[in-house]
């Protein structure tokens, strides 16, 4: 099949919950939200976030698909005028090994367009760390406790404007 990226349209709400929470379901260590805080939201929640990340230059998010399957996501949002940080990364397990997340990265890459772009991977996942290597990121040598599990951490990766 052939893989392609998209950018999140309005009225994709139900998609977008769809994904998100099979993301967070497969990987919770991987995000600082949690499967419970997110399922609670409500179709309209999910909705305004789908239109909020369609379009304009502060947020965005992307979905990969393999043919008419999704089977990944990715978001973005401006921090400033040069920066970005790329947020909620994943790939779907039965399609992972394939460059689904090298073109996620690059989705958001380009959506950057002469940025900085940041990112916050958790301390272990190795899989995920070397993507970001590979797509030209390098640790900072900064670190945080994981908002979702504070016994994890994460690491700081950056990527400077191209």
């Amino acid at each position: 099949m052939t893989i392609s990226t998209r950018r999140v349209r309005a009225g994709d709400g139900p998609l977008l919950r769809r994904i998100r929470l099979a993301a967070l379901a497969d990987a919770p260590s991987a995000f600082a939200s949690t499967y419970e805080a997110e399922a609670r939201q409500s179709a309209n929640q999910w909705d305004r976030l789908a239109e909020e990340r369609s379009a304009g230059p502060h947020h965005c998010t992307f979905f990969a698909f393999d043919g008419d399957m999704v089977v990944g996501l990715v978001g973005g949002h401006r921090t400033d005028a040069d920066n970005v940080q790329l947020v909620s990364m994943w790939t779907d397990p039965v399609a992972r090994g394939r460059g689904i997340g090298a073109a996620l990265v690059a989705a958001v890459l380009d959506w950057a367009a002469g940025s900085t772009v940041e990112l916050w991977v958790t301390r272990g996942n190795d899989s995920a760390q070397r993507l970001y290597e590979r797509c030209g990121f390098t640790e900072t040598g900064d670190f945080k406790a994981l908002p979702s599990d504070p016994c994890k951490d994460e690491l700081r990766m950056r990527r400077p404007a191209r």
